[in-house]
C-alpha cells in the first residue's frame, strides 16, 4: 500500500538569524513536513541551525540531508537525542556515505580519505552505534521518539542502498536530475531485494529539483541544462504543467516507484506549495 505524501524543504543558509527563523516559520506555514539541511562546508552547521528552526516552530520536523560519516558516532547520538528531546520529538537523522567531492571534507578535518567501501562500513557502524546509544541506560537525555528518531539513509550505489534497505527507516534515492524513471526503478529493485520482508515498512524519498519553470539555478548551471530540457528528458526529479498535472505526475511516480517523501530546494517552495497543500497526507 502506498504511503501518504509528505514534503521537505532543503535549505542551509540565510542572511541573518532572523531570516533563518522566518524561513523556518514560512516553511511550516506552507504545510511542508520537514526542514532539511545538507552537510557541507558552505552551509550552516546542521545541528545548530536545526535547533534554532525547531525552537521557532511548533509542528515542523527538522532533519539532516545528510551527514557524511566524519563524526564521532557516540557524540552524534548524544546530539541527535538532545535535538529530538528539545524539539519534542521532531528530529530525523539523515546519514550517507559521502556525496561527490566528500574528499574535501576529510582533508578539512586533516584525516585520510577512506575508500567508498570503507565509508559504507563507517556508515553501517555509525547506524549501529547511534541506535545502541539511544537505548543505553546511561543515555541522557533520552530521545522523545521511540526507539529513537527515524534514520534516513541516502545513496545511489548498490552497497549503500543495500545497507539502507536493511537498516534505514527512510531510503533517500541519490538520483541525478539527468536520470529518468527507468534508472530509479533499477535502484528500487536493489532496495526491494535487499529489504526482503521489511520493504513495505520503508519510506522512499526522492529529490524534486524542477517545478514548472523553476529550479535551483546553481544546479542548472552545473548541469548545463534547463527545466524544459529536464521535462523533455523525463527526469525523475522534475514535474511541470498545471496543478492537476503536477499532482498526477507525483501520484503516478509513487504508484510506479513508491516515492512518497519529496525533498525540494528552497528555490521552488512557492511553486510547489499548491501541490503540498493538495497532496500532503494523502
Amino acid at each position: 500500500m502506498a504511503k501518504p505524501f509528505r514534503f521537505g524543504v532543503v535549505a542551509g543558509t540565510a542572511g541573518s538569524a532572523a531570516e533563518w527563523v522566518a524561513r523556518a516559520r514560512r516553511v511550516e506555514e506552507l504545510g511542508y513536513a520537514t526542514l532539511l539541511i545538507p552537510d557541507t562546508s558552505f552551509t550552516f552547521a546542521p545541528m545548530v541551525a536545526l535547533a534554532a528552526a525547531a525552537a521557532a516552530t511548533t509542528t515542523l520536523r527538522v532533519g539532516t540531508w545528510v551527514l557524511a560519516p566524519t563524526r564521532n558516532a557516540v557524540m552524534l547520538a548524544h546530539e541527535a537525542a538532545t535535538l529530538d528531546y528539545l524539539s519534542g520529538g521532531r528530529f530525523e537523522l539523515g546519514l550517507g556515505a559521502g556525496r561527490d567531492g566528500v574528499e574535501g571534507d576529510y582533508r578539512t578535518l586533516g584525516v585520510p580519505v577512506p575508500s567508498a567501501g570503507a565509508r559504507v562500513e563507517q556508515l553501517a557502524l555509525a547506524i549501529a552505534t547511534v541506535r545502541a546509544r539511544w537505548l543505553a541506560p546511561d543515555m541522557a537525555p533520552k530521545p522523545v521518539q521511540k526507539p529513537g528518531p527515524p534514520i534516513v539513509v541516502a545513496g545511489s550505489g548498490p552497497r549503500v542502498l543495500g545497507l539502507a534497505a536493511r537498516e534505514a527507516d527512510v531510503v533517500a534515492l541519490g538520483v541525478s536530475p539527468m536520470e529518468d524513471e527507468a534508472a530509479v526503478s533499477a535502484r528500487l529493485d536493489r532496495i526491494r531485494d535487499a529489504a526482503g520482508a521489511r520493504f513495505g515498512q520503508l519510506e522512499i524519498a526522492g529529490s524534486l529539483l524542477v517545478v514548472g519553470d523553476k529550479a535551483n539555478p546553481y544546479m542548472l548551471k552545473r548541469l548545463g541544462t534547463t527545466p524544459a530540457d529536464l521535462m523533455r528528458l523525463g527526469s525523475a526529479s522534475a514535474i511541470g504543467g498545471s496543478l492537476d498535472e503536477m499532482c498526477d505526475q507525483l501520484r503516478a511516480r509513487r504508484d510506479r516507484l513508491g516515492i512518497s517523501y519529496i525533498a525540494a530546494p528552497e528555490d521552488v517552495i512557492d511553486q510547489l506549495a499548491p501541490v503540498v497543500e493538495r497532496l500532503s497526507g494523502r
